[in-house]
């Protein structure tokens, strides 16, 4: 076996060059592009909807490790928020319509919008990290379907997914301790 690598480049050109009609070098091939801009819009309901939850208890979190819990609480909702802008460029880029209706959000959204009746943190940060595996489970779904027909896009997903398992493990961290 060698660890030479040798392009085709007349081979790659004949064929950028036949699929520069077919749109966009983005475009998820082998997908149905509505689909997919459908599911991404859910995404991009389920990060708002955690933008919302993560930023309600960052500022209604009560107790004594208050400031802590809200700390993170509100890069998290920063984290949400990067993330939703993320994936509603890349519906841009696949020629889409990215949906912030509010009247949808929590209908489209993976997770919910809860907030414990008494603020307490323990609660807000159980919450918080249920709604977090939910999303890893379902964009790790997503990723698998999107396997290599749109490779763009499932680099994408994973990279959301990447930071929602980092804020899942701060969660479980201070809920451990």
């Amino acid at each position: 076996m060698t660890d030479s690598l040798a392009l085709d480049v007349d081979r790659i050109r004949k064929e950028a060059l036949r699929t520069m009609a077919a749109g966009p070098a983005t475009s998820p091939y082998g997908l149905d592009t509505e689909r997919v801009v459908s599911v991404l819009n859910d995404v991009v309901a389920t990060e708002v909807v955690g933008w919302l939850r993560y930023t309600r208890h960052a500022i209604t979190a009560r107790g004594t490790d208050r400031s802590q819990v809200s700390t993170l609480f509100s890069a998290h909702a920063d984290h949400e928020m990067q993330h939703a802008v993320r994936v509603a460029e890349r519906i841009a880029e696949l020629g889409g319509q990215p949906n912030f209706d509010p009247a949808t959000l929590a209908q489209r959204a993976h997770t919910d919008y809860s907030v414990p009746d008494d603020a307490a943190l323990k609660a807000m940060l159980e919450q918080n990290l249920l709604a977090a595996r939910i999303v890893i489970s379902a964009y790790q779904e997503i990723a698998r379907w999107l396997g290599d027909r749109d490779p763009t896009t499932r680099r994408l997903i994973e990279s959301v997914l990447a930071e929602e398992e980092e804020n899942a493990d701060a969660l479980a961290t201070l809920l451990a301790a």
